[in-house]
């Protein structure tokens, strides 16, 4: 509810709709796969996982993001990019994914 208040005092100081004050936001396709591991905490140990995050984000250039994060529930690593196209997307991913799963895959 706070959020709603505060976008309306936004759209109220500033004059504008809320298509306008969004248009400068572009969204990016995204894809997520889940990734069965042993220690799903243990990932940050393994050099080889942080240099491919690091390598597809160094690729990005400040184009897109990751996100690699433990399940909550489940033995999952989850990872996750967006990039400008899908083929971007899906080889950012798919790469993480590769080394994920030759370093701690079940």
């Amino acid at each position: 509810m706070l959020t709603g208040i505060q976008l309306l005092s936004v759209m109220a100081a500033t004059g504008k709709t809320l298509s306008e004050l969004a248009a400068p936001v572009q969204t990016y396709p995204q894809k997520l796969v889940n990734v069965p591991v042993k220690d799903k905490n243990a990932w940050e140990q393994y050099p080889a996982i942080t240099d491919a995050i690091k390598d597809v984000e160094d690729r990005m250039a400040g184009d897109g993001r990751v996100l690699v994060r433990p399940s909550g529930t489940e033995s999952l690593l989850r990872v996750m990019a967006e990039a400008k196209t899908p083929e971007l997307v899906s080889a950012y991913v798919d790469d993480i994914v590769r080394v994920v799963q030759t370093e701690m895959g079940l």
